[in-house]
């Protein structure tokens, strides 16, 4: 079957706008690759193709987790967006070992069963592949809540000024956020290869409620800020995804 992720992977354009510059920057991120495909299925029987992930794929990823080939992965479920209707995706530290271990992990499923590998992929028989790595932000490597919000921009020229206003002036928000239990985890990755979203933003909470509250929070607080201004200017389009989180596991 075709490739199937994160992201994982995944904050609204609102989570970046400025805040008041007394607070510190984050500590950077471990290096962390995501390796994302894009789901485009018949809405008639996607629930059949997670049954089919559960049983055939999802055994196979918690023995790449378990031999250390990947540090995670998951599935997100279409909730409110646009034509995606899955995500699955897995996490390493090196976009090398990451291949490798998306390579096997589909290798041994149609070695497994390739009926139910085919039927998966006749099921949902488009998609989209992203490779993304991690600037800042625990996504990657802490366990997610059971819904996600994810933000993918396009951006201009400036993106890596777009980058510092987010590791410099807003990372250290979104971890008192999680520290305070209103998230459960967060992220902002860059884009290596796929079509023309060039970052990703993406935060996860214990349930679509939850995430929504601390979204209008975000909202509330860095309004009306130069910095968001700055922001929007270079990542001046995007696409906004709230998904369920089907199945999640990892280190």
């Amino acid at each position: 079957m075709n490739r199937l992720i994160t992201g994982a992977v995944l904050l609204h354009c609102c989570l970046l706008l400025a805040v008041s510059g007394t607070v510190q920057a984050a500590d950077e991120p471990a290096e962390s690759y995501v390796y994302g495909t894009y789901l485009v299925c018949d809405v008639t029987r996607q629930e059949r193709a997670d049954e089919i992930f559960t049983a055939l794929y999802q055994p196979l990823y918690d023995a790449a987790v378990a031999d250390g080939s990947i540090a995670g992965y998951g599935l997100y479920a279409h909730n409110t967006g646009g034509k995606w209707r899955r995500l699955m995706f897995a996490v390493a530290p090196s976009i090398d070992g990451l291949l490798d271990a998306e390579n096997k992990v589909f290798e041994q499923a149609d070695a497994k069963n390739k009926k139910l590998s085919d039927e998966i992929g006749k099921i949902c028989n488009s998609h989209d592949d992203y490779i993304w790595r991690s600037v800042a932000g625990n996504a990657a490597t802490t366990e997610s809540g059971k819904a996600a919000f994810s933000t993918y921009f396009v951006c201009d020229s400036r993106e890596v000024q777009a980058d510092a206003i987010v590791t410099q002036v807003f990372a250290p928000i979104y971890d008192k956020m999680v520290a305070d239990g209103k998230l459960k985890s967060w992220g902002y990755l860059e884009h290596i290869v796929g079509g023309k979203f060039r970052r990703l933003a993406t935060m996860t909470a214990s349930d679509m409620p939850s995430l929504m509250a601390a979204r209008a929070e975000i909202n509330e607080a860095l309004t009306d800020n130069p910095l968001g201004d700055t922001f929007t200017e270079i990542c001046d389009s995007h696409d906004d995804y709230m998904w369920d989180v089907t199945a999640r596991g990892g280190r």
